[in-house]
This record gives structure tokens, sequence and C-alpha cells, in this order.
């Protein structure tokens, strides 16, 4: 479920007019929701006469927006909240950490507000109240939703639309269901309006991003494939990348969604879809509502029309009660399937989850054996399949840019130029060479 976060982690980048309310450090961790959150959280403190600072000493209250989705990314999050907690200065904390584990982080600083995922409509009201030194915690849902919120672009080449927030699913690992609660889907109409909007702003990238976008619509009467088809309606050169969804709703519509990917030139040839394990068994542990044929005759279906179609899929590792045969299941779903991107997670508790409290715990050793194995055979896939696009050429859109220019390709490839590029340009590029990760091109006339 989880997917890396836009760069730079730190929206250090923002530029926005001089008011006089003061001035906000805002940092933003984990997927693109969260990051989609951050965006809005910025416009509206814009909106409210605030100016975000641009290096955090100049800041007069910090807001930090938090991940909670693994433990790992969870010590990030209270090593960089007990960082700026021991600067003295008032200290918002929003996003999914304190929605989810509330006492934890009151425990690292007792003083700071709180905000959650589906409250950020409060945030001028929050941060006001952190700069007169009166502690505010706005944990409570509101049905606003986020397509109509302004904002302030971490990337101005991409823009991302919230289709949905919360999910359907029940999964006994997960923690962000305890943040972000049941499905609520946000109207087509209100989408395709802020789609237009933002390719009109000049966005050359779209990502429709949600908890699990496989479910959206399901408490509309609707479905992912038909709000696809009306947002490829939208006028202009842009692309679309849709956000995580499970497997387990792609059998009734896995046929047009099919159909939507091969018909439109506007939708990346790119699904992100958690699998978690080959091993029924386990699956059915982790209440996922989806068996691995699922996942694999779904794969099977893209790329029978779209042989280069990319499929990016995550695995855990070590769930209680995983034997050595479960996880040879999901080696070999790995080489069946063969996906180009495997996030691979070893299994950590989350506190609130029910597999938390389930018996038996895979060693540490063993879990860590298993991840490493798993590492090897997906690299091995995704080197294979990357090198199927030496000597493509093409048009990439240029979607990050730092150290290398960074682009993708209309399977969303990665594909880092040799020479320097402009945000959001197209170029024309011909593949050269690659790696397990990228693709690596020069531009061509």
């Amino acid at each position: 479920m989880y997917v890396r976060s836009l760069k730079p982690k730190l929206i250090e980048s923002i530029k926005v007019l001089n008011r006089p309310k003061g001035k906000v450090w805002l940092e933003a961790y984990g997927c693109s929701a969260s990051m989609a959150d951050s965006e809005m959280i910025a416009g509206l403190l814009k909106g409210a006469g605030y100016e975000l600072a641009q290096s955090r000493k100049e800041g007069m209250v910090n807001l930090i927006v938090t991940c909670s989705v693994k433990d790992t990314t969870e010590h990030k999050m209270v090593h960089r909240i007990k960082q700026l907690s021991k600067t003295g200065k008032p200290l918002v904390v929003a996003g999914c950490l304190p929605k989810a584990d509330r006492a934890l982080v009151e425990s690292l600083n007792a003083g700071a507000s709180l905000m959650g995922p589906h409250s950020i409509d409060k945030s001028a009201v929050v941060v006001a109240s952190a700069l007169s030194g009166s502690r505010l915690v706005a944990l409570s849902d509101s049905k606003v939703a986020k397509v109509s919120i302004p904002r302030v672009r971490i990337n101005p080449a991409v823009s991302i639309v919230e289709i949905a927030s919360g999910c359907l699913s029940e999964c006994t690992f997960c923690q962000t269901k305890l943040a972000k609660g049941e499905l609520y889907s946000y109207r087509p109409g209100d989408i395709v309006r802020q789609v237009r909007q933002d390719v009109a702003d000049g966005c050359r990238e779209v990502w429709l991003t949600s908890t699990d976008s496989g479910c959206y619509g399901r408490d509309l009467d609707s479905d992912l494939a038909e709000l696809l088809q009306a947002c490829s309606e939208v006028e202009g050169d842009f692309k679309m990348r849709i956000g995580m969804l499970n497997p387990q709703y792609m059998p009734g519509m896995l046929g047009r969604m099919v159909d939507a990917f091969a018909k439109s030139d506007k939708l990346f040839r790119f699904v992100h879809m958690p699998v978690q394990s080959g091993s029924e068994p386990v699956l059915r542990k982790m209440k996922r509502g989806h068996t691995a044929r699922v996942f694999a005759d779904s794969v099977r279906a893209f790329r029978e029309r779209m042989p280069d179609f990319t499929v990016s899929t995550d695995i855990i590792v070590g769930f209680p009660g995983e034997t050595e045969e479960d996880f040879e299941r999901t080696l070999d779903l790995l080489r069946e399937t063969e996906p180009d991107v495997v996030n691979i997670s070893r299994y950590s508790a989350r506190p609130g989850t029910e597999a938390a409290r389930s018996k038996g715990r895979v060693k540490t050793e063993v879990a860590k054996e298993r991840s490493r194995k798993a590492t090897a055979l997906a690299r091995k896939i995704a080197k294979k399949r990357n090198s199927a696009w030496i000597g493509w050429e093409g048009e990439i859109i240029v979607d990050e840019v730092g150290k290398v220019a960074q682009g993708r390709n209309y399977a969303y490839k990665p594909v880092v130029l040799d020479g320097p590029a402009e945000l959001g340009a197209k170029i024309r590029v011909r593949v050269h060479d690659f790696s397990s990760f990228s693709l690596k091109a020069r531009a061509i006339l």
C-alpha cells in the first residue's frame, strides 16, 4: 500500500506572497495522498494570509504531515517530531500518525496541536491556535471533498487529485484504515473539473490517488473504470497515473479497465496492484479479499493487450504464520507474473491492528532471508523487463529535475536523461542503457 513520496520530501521550495500573519515551516512525508494533503494545507494557509517559510529557522510554527504505514516510517516520524519539538516553536502534527496513534504523538510532545487527514479544512484555525500558544486537537473527520480545496503544488508539472478517502478493506496488518476510515468517494464531475483545471494550469501529469483506488465509486453506484473514461475525455496534452488499487475489485471491471488503458492515450500504461502474498492461507489471514489467481489473471489480461504494460506490486514477507512453503508460493507468483516493480517489506506489527495480536511470529533472521531472496528475484525480473526497452525511441514527460533529469514514458517507466532538461518538458529520446530501476536515454531531434 505504500507509494514513494515526491522529491523533495521536505516542502522547501514553495514560494508564496508575503503576508502579515506569519511564516509556517511545512514538511510532508509518505504517499501521494499525503503529498496532496500537504499541497492543500499550503493552499489553505496561503489563502488565510500565511507565508510558507523557505527554511526551518525562519518559520514561526512547525507543521509536519506524517505517515504511519510501517514501523520504519513511524520511527522516522518519531525522530522528526522530536527534532522539531526541540526548536521550542509551536508544533502541529498532521496526517495519519496522530489519527492512528494519538497517544504516541502526545507522548512525544504533549503541547502539539493535532490534525487528522480528514480535518485539513481546519488548517488555518489550527495554525492560528498554535501560534497563539493554545493547543487545538482537530481529529474529527469532516466530509469536505478534497478536490475543491485550493493548493500550492510541490511539483508544478504534477497534479495530485484525490478521488476518494478511506477504503472498504479490513486488512489485518494495515493501520491506514484506522486513520482514514470507510470509503468516501468524491463525485466524478468534481474530479473531472479538477483535472481540467490542473491541465489548464500547465500540469503534464495527473495522479489520481486514494487510499485504495480500486474501490472508488462503490458508494456512488459507479467504479474506477467509469471515472477513467470520464477523465480521459478531458482535452489537453497530459497523461494520468492511477494510484494503488487492490486486486479484489478487478474481476467486476477488468475488461473495461483493460479497454480504458488500451484505447486512451491519456493513461500511463501502469498499475500499482499490491498482491502481498502468493499463498492463499496467508492471504486469508491478511483478510485481503482476493486470491493470488485474481492478481495473476489481472496481470495477464493487461499484458495480453499491452505486452509492455508496467505492473507494480507489494509483497509482505514474514507475516505471522507464513511457512517456507507459503513464501515459495510468493516467489512462484513473482516468476509467473513478472512485475516490473516489487515493493518488499518485512512484516511489522502496527498498533491497533488485528495481526499485531496474532501468534506464530516469524523469526527476524528468517524474515530477513526471505526478504533478501525476494528482492534478488524482483531485481532480476525488473532487469529483464527493462532490457526490452533498449533502442526504444519515443517521448517522455520530464517530471523530476535534480542532480539528473528524469522523465516517464507512456508505460510510466523512469527514464534518466544523460543531459539537462526543463521540468514539464516533453522530449523525444532514445534508450541506450538500463538497470533494475530505470532506463537511460539521450535526447534526439
